[in-house]
């Protein structure tokens, strides 16, 4: 049997014994949260896409891309939460000796870059709300969640950008060209820190006083489809992730879209990443507009 079939013979055990199972603790975490939310998973499948395979000896290294697909219900309503995660192991005659999958990765944080930002958001505010369009803006998330719009540059990690292209796409207007540490903005070839940076764009929404402005809220039920979520996984005050607010389940908590690791209809609040801690600090951004 080849390694591509033993990738998909591991994932179909997985499946079929998923809360008998403990190689795989993040997935049994994200039906468990489900559940508890009172969610019904309906159907969860799987499609497998190798990008490496390497033998030496009696092993061989292999690396895949997961893409896992679920049908869920959710009071009245059913939707689908998809996932694109990145697997790595090795397998010995049959038998695999490592496996790991990661949900999240995040780069670590530019230790060039402040912990906080003083910029000009401290100026009045000018002018009135600018028409944002959130129709526009979750369109375009649900448009782009799992590809790259060819009219930005992809990045290795990706969420930042991709939630600045929504927010772009929903009418929210750029200021400060030029200047790579001030306003919001990509043209040119090149942008600004918080176009493409989690911790920068973390900081313009909390300070931003003219064009893309955003109130920041105490809970993520207070969130519309169009609103940003900042996360801080590791709690030491430098966010590394953010995602785009899509939808909301039949308690009104947010369902969110995010890039790096591609995902659709996410539970907000990450507890089933590989990159979740207890000290994981959130963000809640209102798009003001």
């Amino acid at each position: 049997m080849n390694s591509t079939e033993e990738i998909k013979r591991y994932w179909q055990k997985v499946l079929d014994r998923i809360f008998d199972q403990e190689e795989e603790g993040w997935l049994k975490r994200k039906i468990e949260g489900m559940e508890a939310r009172g969610h019904t998973l309906q159907r969860l499948t799987f499609q497998i896409a190798p990008f490496h395979r390497a033998a030496y000896d009696q092993v061989v290294d292999v690396g895949y891309h997961l893409h896992l697909t679920m049908l869920v219900k959710s009071g009245r309503h059913v939707f689908l939460e998809e996932g694109c995660y990145t697997g790595r192991g090795q397998l010995m005659k049959g038998t695999w000796v490592h496996h790991d999958i990661v949900t999240e990765n995040p780069a670590p944080g530019d230790s060039s870059l402040p912990l906080t930002f003083d910029t000009e958001e401290r100026e009045p505010l000018d002018g009135p709300r600018f028409a944002y369009n959130r129709r526009e803006a979750v369109r375009y998330a649900d448009r782009w969640w799992d590809s790259y719009n060819p009219a930005y540059k992809k990045f290795d990690v990706d969420c930042t950008n991709y939630v600045s292209q929504c927010l772009r796409a929903g009418g929210a207007p750029m200021r400060g060209a030029g200047d790579r540490t001030r306003g919001w903005w990509y043209g040119n070839g090149t942008w600004s820190y918080s176009w493409t940076v989690a911790h920068a764009l973390r900081w313009y929404l909390s300070g931003s006083r003219k064009g893309l402005k955003a109130v920041e809220v105490p809970s993520a039920d207070q969130l519309a489809p169009g609103d940003v979520i900042c996360y801080d996984f590791q709690g030491n005050g430098r966010y590394d992730h953010n995602t785009f607010v899509v939808k909301k389940d039949a308690q009104g908590m947010p369902l969110v879209n995010a890039h790096t690791s591609n995902s659709r209809h996410r539970y907000w609040a990450y507890e089933d990443s590989t990159a979740y801690t207890p000290d994981i600090q959130y963000k809640f951004f209102r798009i003001n507009g």
